[in-house]
């Protein structure tokens, strides 16, 4: 923290501690442990509907936020009781809740992590094994508590907390600094202009083509099919902003999806819905229609 020469404002800085987790994006040192994990999860978390609710596909939003909810509400509220007299056995059920409900996280949050950026996958490797480490004292304070060596397993579970605390913090990294799980397609709406745009004439567009326009700034694909129906959603996938004109399209039950080339996101191309994850959120799909030859394309709610 400084104060300018005149005192009037107090001008902030980030603490060294937690500028050296930007230092992580790049930890180089962290991908042969990255590209083991991976090995081993992909064979256990496979491509599919399990997947998609582990990613968190039927509830719009990542699982794994939720999911960590219950297991660190139990813990803290473990530590806080360990302070009250006679509470000794609530102190244990809670903790016992804790370790058994931290599978959902465990397993949503590796398989989020599965489809990340390199740079994101190497603080989620810190994040997961401080989160592990955290777990582990948990068990090992409950185990100890149940032998009758209540002050050592107050001690386990006092640095279990604390080292929760850190895998939280390089959540927050995750989350909020490097936009894991975030809706990279959400600025779209307030990026369109209200109203019809023109995007070409309609011999422009291939059918059966996937083909990139721009509406102002905005990129999306134009998708021309069989029954001469053109749909346009925006290009920048939700998941981690690839280039949807580049994937390609497949069909889901009779829908036309385009798939992600990065994480393979698919999702329909006459709604924008996703049809299968690690993406969450869908695509803005825009309103079409042909004017003197001309397609023109509208996004509701822009502005």
């Amino acid at each position: 923290m400084e104060i300018t020469p005149d005192n009037s404002e107090v001008m902030m800085k980030v603490f060294l501690p937690f500028k050296a987790l930007d230092a992580l994006e790049n930890a180089e040192y962290l991908d042969g442990v990255a590209a083991v994990l991976q090995t081993a999860l992909r064979k256990v978390i496979r491509t599919g509907n399990v997947k998609d609710v582990l990613h968190g596909v039927p509830t719009g939003h990542p699982l794994h936020p939720m999911a960590v909810q219950l297991p660190i509400g139990a813990w803290t509220s473990a530590v806080v009781l360990d302070f009250v007299p006679g509470a000794g056995k609530a102190s244990r059920v809670l903790i016992a809740i804790g370790v058994l409900s931290a599978a959902p996280a465990v397993l949503s949050g590796w398989a989020d992590w599965l489809e990340l950026h390199p740079q994101q996958q190497r603080v989620g490797v810190v994040h997961s094994a401080a989160n592990a480490t955290g777990t582990l004292l948990f068990g090992t304070s409950l185990v100890l508590r149940c032998c009758g060596r209540i002050r050592a397993g107050t001690i386990a579970s006092t640095l279990g907390l604390a080292t929760i605390a850190v895998g939280g913090t390089l959540g927050g990294q995750l989350a909020y600094r490097q936009a894991a799980g975030a809706n990279h397609a959400e600025a779209v709406p307030h990026l369109v202009a209200p109203g019809w745009h023109r995007v070409g004439e309609v011999g422009e567009f291939t059918t059966g083509k996937l083909q990139r326009r721009m509406v102002g700034n905005v990129p999306v694909i134009v998708w021309r099919s069989a029954n001469e129906n053109i749909a346009v959603i925006s290009n920048e996938c939700s998941h981690l902003s690839g280039p949807l004109s580049e994937g390609t399209v497949t069909d889901v039950n009779g829908d036309p999806c385009v798939e992600c080339p990065w994480h393979h996101s698919r999702f329909s191309l006459a709604t924008g819905q996703v049809m299968g994850g690690p993406a969450t959120s869908p695509q803005a799909a825009f309103k079409t229609r042909v004017v003197n030859g001309m397609v023109e394309v509208s996004l509701p709610h822009a502005g």
